[in-house]
């Protein structure tokens, strides 16, 4: 019995101390940049022989950034710049960060397979479904296009704490959170991808990421761009569409934020720079389209030079090409 009262008593207190030892490293944020932190938090925990622990949650972009601006997390996912807003809260709480982009994104408009009336839709259209006056009113297909049929028109989107949210609507829209609110909205990707693949008569708009992983589920749409589009032609989702900037305007960067408090710990530091190293390419792994070389290295050199804040000022910018966002990482 005392025998056994020691083993239990020491094997407790090995557990305990392996406990303590072990860091963590808190990611929250967006649900579209989830797949890229997950991926490169897996590679840097198998590294790391379990010393040090990463959890990754999925609240959104804007819940993810009441989070980081309150000192509860070290890293931010993030699929849009942080907001004026939010940099006044981040700065209330004397926290600064360093902005890092890690990847491309074409948030695709989709619809069910069964759907045979529609292959390409317009910037224009997208706006007659989703803005806030079509509430309670634009509710069939017909009524977006004569032509389309007489059947129910069932919108999924992201919810509201969502950078993708704050995305769409801009660019369709016109005004970020400017939406109806009659839709199926979630944070989770995964129910939209569920719920357009469930019903005929849906379309939705999600992350690439998500959409690639389920395209026998869903059919993507061409994007008609309007007057200000590089292409005067329907344009599907793809990486060459991303790259060469025809993809408009539902190709955006992605980005992680890392706290300068969190990044005074060598875990967290460690961490970053991991991050930068492997997001090329595991975000082509999961099917974003990675940034330039050159781009990355930028990021590690801002980290090294301590560089932080944001180059968007506190605003979202619509159709931002590749090259455009390096010539402003580049005047950072």
């Amino acid at each position: 019995m005392f025998k056994s009262l020691t083993l239990i008593a020491c094997t407790s207190f090995f557990m305990n101390t392996i406990a303590f030892a072990q860091s963590t490293i808190k990611i929250d944020g967006s649900s579209t940049v989830f797949p890229v932190t997950e991926a490169v938090a897996e590679e840097f925990q198998n590294s790391k022989k379990g010393a040090i622990r990463v959890t990754v949650g999925i609240s959104g972009t804007g819940g993810g950034f009441k989070k980081f601006c309150r000192g509860e997390t070290d890293v931010q996912n993030a699929s849009r710049p942080i907001s004026k807003e939010e940099m006044e809260v981040c700065a209330k709480a004397g926290i600064q960060y360093y902005e890092l982009p890690v990847a491309y994104d074409a948030m695709v408009v989709a619809v069910n397979p069964k759907n045979t009336w529609v292959k390409d839709i317009t910037v224009e259209d997208l706006k007659k479904m989703w803005e806030p006056a079509a509430q309670g009113k634009i509710l069939k297909w017909n009524q977006v296009r004569a032509e389309w049929p007489d059947a129910p028109l069932n919108l999924f989107g992201a919810g509201s704490d969502s950078g993708t949210f704050d995305y769409f609507t801009e660019a369709v829209n016109g005004k970020s959170k400017a939406s109806r609110g009659d839709f199926t909205g979630s944070e989770d990707d995964n129910t939209l991808v569920l719920g357009i693949s469930n019903d005929k008569n849906a379309l939705g708009y999600l992350p690439y990421s998500y959409y690639s992983s389920n395209m026998k589920k869903m059919k993507a749409l061409g994007i008609i761009g309007g007057p200000e589009a590089p292409s005067k032609v329907a344009v599907l989702p793809s990486k060459a569409t991303v790259e060469n900037g025809t993809y408009f305007p539902l190709s955006r960067p992605l980005f992680i934020y890392v706290s300068s408090i969190s990044a005074a710990k060598p875990e967290v530091m460690e961490f970053t720079k991991f991050y930068i190293e492997k997001a090329g390419e595991l975000a082509s792994q999961v099917k974003y389209v990675a940034l330039p070389a050159k781009a990355y290295k930028m990021s590690l050199d801002n980290v090294a030079k301590k560089k932080m804040g944001t180059v968007f000022g506190g605003h979202n910018e619509v159709g931002l090409k590749i090259e455009d966002l390096l010539k402003r990482e580049a005047k950072h």
